[in-house]
């Protein structure tokens, strides 16, 4: 018991600093610190989800060729590490709420950075030869550390989500949020850039174990760059600091505890539930793209590992424009609103999926990759995160985008799981027809809140 006191302790969100510097000395620290935590948080972001998670869906073909797996486990593999990371985003959120960020993230990192190394080595460690066929005991093993970093990932986009909301107000937040997502996609840009080339030169290991390595490093910058809040560093909250005055929904919470603040905004929150529910549906495709059409191409088409990863590249590429877009139209076009952009852009995503499936001609499929990528990131960025947030407390900022992430990852095992069965039973057009029917669920749930204003 006292060693887990001592860690809650050395974890805990630092004590506030009264504001006593003048308003030139505060303007001056709120532009470096919001620097340094947006830095941070987006570099972090892009090494901490990416270049140790999106490796798997590059690894799978090699993987395949050495362990003799099968798609359904892969997709097994997949899917532990979703659920390890549903079940994370949203016990990690309510710790992030009352965590110092800069200690936490770090700690994360290196752990998601030691499950890498030892995901790629359980083969070693099971068995003399190198080539070993696959089997269940080793199965097992690989997917557990893959479920383990599935967990302390989980940890990173709730500390993300309480930086962007402490750091920035509302009406700066669209725009902001979106330039932030984009690290989302640039990760997956870069990572399926390394991954490709690490395995077509040095095998699948060393698409988990180099990355995890080159994350090592990046804990110190995040440890030394990355602020909890404000008020922990002497400065007044972003609201007072731009608009003059605190938020209402701050005035009424005075008094309530984190868990009544968290029952209030979060499990009564209707809307909330909605946008989980939806963020679920949407998640399927998502990751059914990202984790698999490397490995589409390379059975339908015959494309070598790191040609069909240099076709994958313009699904985060083209996820990052899209990003923008969406978070900047969200703001200047239709006022604050979110949900507008996002029925417009789910129907975009439905198209180019479409485009994929049914198109035999190489360009066509590639503005379909293309497509995808722009009209999923905005959707998922809206229902996760900013609208989340929206919705709800910044105190319990990290924990709502931790709940709609419980429902995120449930998608996403069903993704690994379901695209895998599929194609196993009824070939990848049925598989890829799955996401389609799931695009258009998402899309439904969303109907009921099409007259709220404040989304």
């Amino acid at each position: 018991m006292d060693i887990i006191k001592k860690i809650k302790n050395f974890y805990k969100s630092p004590e506030e600093i009264p504001v006593t510097d003048s308003k030139d000395k505060i303007d001056r620290k709120y532009k470096k610190c919001r620097l340094d935590v947006f830095a941070s948080c987006f570099l972090g972001y892009t090494i901490f989800f990416h270049l140790t998670r999106k490796n798997y869906a590059v690894a799978m073909p090699s993987i395949v060729d050495d362990l003799h797996f099968t798609n359904v486990q892969l997709g097994f593999i997949s899917s532990i590490m979703y659920f390890a990371f549903a079940a994370g985003k949203f016990v990690n959120g309510m710790i992030a709420d009352r965590s110092d960020s800069k200690k936490l993230m770090p700690t994360a990192l290196f752990m998601s950075s030691l499950a890498n190394m030892l995901f790629a080595l359980s083969p070693v460690f099971l068995s003399p030869e190198i080539n070993l066929k696959a089997c269940p005991i080793l199965l097992i093993v690989m997917a557990f550390f893959w479920g383990v970093n599935g967990w302390f990932q989980s940890m990173g986009f709730p500390v993300v989500a309480k930086s962007l909301t402490y750091w920035w107000a509302k009406r700066e937040r669209g725009t902001v949020w979106s330039i932030w997502t984009s690290s989302h996609q640039l990760g997956t840009c870069v990572a399926f850039i390394i991954a490709g080339f690490l395995v077509s030169k040095y095998g699948w290991q060393s698409a988990f174990i180099i990355p995890a390595l080159l994350n090592l490093f990046v804990c110190i910058g995040l440890y030394r760059h990355l602020y909890d809040k404000p008020a922990v560093v002497g400065l007044p909250e972003v609201e007072e600091y731009i608009n003059g005055e605190p938020l209402q929904e701050e005035k009424d919470d005075i008094g309530l505890s984190y868990y009544e603040i968290l029952k209030k905004y979060v499990f009564s929150n209707k809307t909330l539930w909605l946008l989980a529910l939806s963020f679920m549906f949407l998640n399927i495709s998502r990751f059914g793209t990202e984790d698999w059409l490397i490995k589409y191409f390379h059975d339908t088409q015959g494309y070598q590992i790191i040609f069909a990863s240099g076709i994958l590249v313009n699904l985060p590429l083209f996820g990052a424009i899209g990003t923008l877009f969406a978070g900047i139209f969200s703001d200047k076009v239709s006022k604050g609103r979110r949900l507008p952009i996002t029925f417009v852009f789910i129907l975009g995503l439905i198209f180019s999926v479409y485009l994929i499936e049914y198109s035999h001609n190489g360009v066509i499929q590639l503005l379909g990759v293309c497509g995808a990528g722009f009209f999923a990131a905005g959707p998922c960025m809206f229902l996760s995160g900013i609208c989340a947030v929206e919705t709800t407390s910044k105190k319990v900022a990290a924990a709502a985008t931790g709940f709609c992430g419980i429902f995120g990852y449930i998608g996403a095992m069903a993704s690994g799981a379901g695209t895998g069965y599929f194609v196993d039973n009824f070939g990848w057009n049925s598989a890829i027809n799955f996401w389609i029917v799931t695009i258009l669920a998402a899309f439904v749930i969303l109907i009921p809140l099409i007259k709220q204003k404040d989304i």
